[in-house]
């Protein structure tokens, strides 16, 4: 058990027999009556953002999330297989519990996943990837100013927004959380 004190971002507290990562916390010292701690919190399973506030001391009870690097190996009918790039073990992670994370993977490449107990909570990419764009339209000529864009299918399968100028061929990179194009990259 622990304490409001103790809560910090990425905190994963177990409430009432749910899972909740948190997401942002602040500690609130009032000039009138006792401080409390205002969090904002995301269920694990369900992804559900809600914001709940506990008083200055108040006991909670943390999880023990194991958070480790995995490698993508394939996709396997709706799930995924990753293999843990220590024991070299296989785990198997459902589409759900991968989400979005799935228009930004590509085989071979590292992510985090976190774990309870041996099931998959979430899983986290870094902020952004670089990929290549495998099919766009062409530019038309004198379309080189950044005022427009057109969809681009990168190799992912996802479909982002790109410049005009950009071509078929091009490594971008992409924000994973939105799924922005951020820029070109040059090799």
């Amino acid at each position: 058990m622990a304490t409001t004190n103790d809560i910090k971002n990425g905190t994963v507290l177990n409430l009432d027999g749910q899972l909740w990562n948190v997401i942002e916390f602040q500690h609130v010292k009032p000039g009138k009556g006792g401080a409390f701690v205002r969090t904002k919190m995301r269920n694990v399973l369900s992804g559900k953002v809600v914001d709940r506030t506990f008083n200055a001391g108040t006991k909670v009870d943390t999880a023990t999330v194991d958070r480790r690097d995995f490698q993508y190996l394939y996709k396997d009918g709706e799930d995924f297989v990753f293999m843990d790039t220590d024991t070299y073990d296989q785990i198997t992670v459902s589409a759900a519990t991968v989400g979005n994370a799935a228009n930004f993977m590509l085989e071979s490449q590292t992510i985090l996943i976190a774990l309870h107990d041996g099931t998959p909570l979430y899983v986290e990419l870094p902020p952004s990837v670089t990929l290549e764009i495998t099919y766009t339209e062409p530019g038309l000529q004198g379309d080189r100013s950044s005022a427009g864009t057109k969809p681009a299918t990168v190799e992912t399968g996802y479909e982002i927004q790109v410049p005009l100028f950009l071509e078929t061929g091009t490594k971008v990179k992409v924000d994973t959380r939105d799924g922005s194009y951020l820029g070109r990259v040059n090799d």
